[in-house]
């Protein structure tokens, strides 16, 4: 299976009370099929799946796939730092009816190489396409390109999120990986897991964004990566540039934060974050502000 143009990273709406908002959820979803978004990742960072109980996440997982009903992909996030756990939820993906997992690199532990390779063969042994996620921000660890190579070859792993935030390694990933792949037939897609590097990795031959800002502006990264896959690197530079104040803001404190206020004041589900992510600093939110307004989206809540 391939991956690309713009899948977003959904967020989980939330109540004031803290509870899950399913509905909210559900209208997210069909707000992000209405804008025509190529794709959806439920449970991932910016899901806050840490803070969540795991019927909250299958709850999720059969909105998502309830309300798709097919029309695009999606890739649910199954990373653990136990790869038993990990497999585990890769298998709960796979039978609630997801077009694929996304497996995150194991944090905290630290493993080496042969801890890393057979981790991700544990993810490719349930059957299902496993997207691996690679972002030593949030980790701790990055996989190098030799490593990556290794990871590629085990049969069913379909991709990476590439959030290694190293253009070089971009490089290399798309050079000894996805071009090799392509000439034998059997693809590999590269997504970039950095709004900021949709275009860069775009031009370089990746497939597109798994995106933080398109639970926003869905249309708008979609027009991005379309105009990229088109090879209207023209176009594509002007809706980047129009884009670089939302992502600037966006990640101006620690996702979801940012980005959830900004739908709720666009009126779409959002609500606050679980501890420990806490409010936005006065600060923040005055950027935030005149970003949407930089826009033209209006606050409507």
């Amino acid at each position: 299976m391939t991956f690309q143009g713009a899948f977003t990273a959904l967020v989980t709406p939330m109540k004031e009370s803290g509870e899950v908002d399913y509905d909210g959820f559900r209208r997210l979803v069909n707000f992000q099929i209405d804008e025509g978004i190529d794709g959806l990742v439920p449970l991932g960072t910016t899901g806050e799946t840490p803070t969540l109980e795991e019927d909250e996440e299958e709850r999720l997982i059969k909105i998502a796939v309830e309300e798709v009903k097919g029309r695009v992909p999606i890739i649910v996030g199954a990373g653990s730092n136990d790869t038993k756990h990990m497999a585990m939820y890769v298998k709960r993906a796979k039978e609630l009816g997801a077009d694929a997992a996304l497996v995150v690199t194991p944090y905290y532990n630290k493993p080496n190489d042969d801890g890393l390779l057979r981790h991700f063969e544990a993810a490719a042994g349930v059957g299902i396409p496993i997207v691996v996620y690679n972002i030593a921000s949030r980790t701790a660890l990055n996989i190098p390109t030799p490593l990556m190579e290794k990871i590629a070859k085990i049969p069913g792993i379909a991709g990476v999120k590439e959030a290694s935030g190293d253009l070089k390694q971009m490089c290399e990933v798309m050079q000894n990986i996805a071009f090799q792949r392509m000439e034998s037939g059997n693809s590999f897609s590269v997504l970039s897991g950095d709004d900021l590097f949709t275009l860069p990795l775009m031009a370089l031959g990746g497939d597109g964004i798994i995106s933080v800002i398109s639970n926003l502006v869905p249309a708008k990264v979609k027009a991005l990566t379309k105009a990229c896959s088109a090879k209207n690197f023209e176009e594509a530079k002007k809706i980047h540039f129009e884009l670089m104040p939302l992502i600037k803001a966006a990640f101006v404190e620690t996702n979801p934060a940012p980005i959830k206020q900004a739908m709720t004041w666009a009126g779409l589900p959002g609500g606050p974050c679980r501890l420990p992510l806490g409010r936005l600093q006065a600060s923040s939110e005055t950027l935030l502000k005149s970003t949407l307004a930089g826009m033209g989206i209006k606050e409507k809540a």
